[in-house]
């Protein structure tokens, strides 16, 4: 699924000419710009008052942004968050971890 997502956005990268712009550092600022217009909806309101539309625009850029990123570093984005779950699994085991926000050095 991921593939065909990013095929459509280097596509669209590329016929506007586009790559020239797409470094990752910049990726990573725009991921970033995009984040905080997405925690910008839910400013000043309760999370069920906040715009789904809205929401739907920002998220897509978020990861649009992520997406084209991991492009740059030839990263399986699949394996990534798998090995990230993974990580976190030790990290949080479920026995100390059920229930609570602390974090994992905290539990």
């Amino acid at each position: 699924m991921t593939e065909e997502i990013t095929a459509a956005l280097l596509k669209f990268r590329d016929e506007r000419d586009w790559a020239q712009f797409h470094n990752p550092k910049d990726l990573a600022l725009a991921l970033n710009i995009e984040a905080a217009e997405l925690l910008e909806l839910f400013l000043w309101k309760n999370a069920e008052d906040a715009n789904v539309d809205k929401i739907k625009e920002e998220l897509a850029d978020v990861f649009s942004y992520a997406l084209l990123l991991a492009e740059k570093y030839n990263l399986d984005v699949k394996q990534i968050i798998l090995d990230k779950i993974k990580l976190n699994d030790s990290k949080y085991p479920v026995d100390k971890a059920k229930g609570t926000a602390k974090k994992y050095n905290e539990l």
